[in-house]
């Protein structure tokens, strides 16, 4: 027989999945972030080619000032650009505070805005309801207790929320 052939798969840049990267860059951010005490709430890598923007939403218990923004626009920009690693052309680098109505993701988002207003979807309804508006009364076990009324406790677990944020009342 003669020889075999022999094949290469190279997997170029381009084709690193956008979840891979994402979650590349928020290890970064969070390494970055850290020792400084600040958050990083979300990452969220928008667009393609040249219109590529990029944001990170940062949080502290004492609120986001204009200084955390830019330490973590100068660090993080730096080292991404350094280890190349959102392939490709260029990209616009947005860092901000989740804002007032800012987005509950993780159980412990859940635990310190206890006694919040929030807003809730579910997955599947609780009591033939998938939207839900209420303070947050805790959260155990992943299993979060909400309560849209007075004396009115409602529980579902963390994982059935689709999506949940501050309500702020003006």
């Amino acid at each position: 027989m003669g020889e075999s052939p022999l094949f290469y798969c190279i997997r170029p840049m381009s084709a690193i999945g956008k979840e891979e990267i994402v979650a590349k860059i928020t290890e970064i951010a969070e390494r970055v972030g850290g020792p400084e005490g600040i958050e990083i709430v979300d990452v969220q890598l928008l667009g393609a080619g040249r219109g590529r923007v990029l944001r990170i939403f940062i949080d502290r218990p004492k609120g986001v000032s204009h200084a955390d923004c830019e330490f973590i626009s100068h660090q993080l920009g730096t080292i991404l650009d350094v280890e190349d690693v959102i392939p490709g052309e260029n990209y616009t680098l947005e860092v901000s505070s989740p804002g007032l109505e800012r987005k509950l993701f993780k159980e412990k988002d859940f635990e310190r805005f206890v006694g919040q207003k929030a807003k809730v979807v579910l997955r599947e309804p609780v009591e033939n309801q998938r939207r839900w508006e209420g303070k947050l009364a805790g959260i155990s076990q992943g299993v979060v207790a909400l309560e849209p009324s007075d004396g009115r406790v409602i529980h579902f677990p963390l994982t059935q929320v689709e999506k949940a944020n501050l309500k702020f009342e003006w």
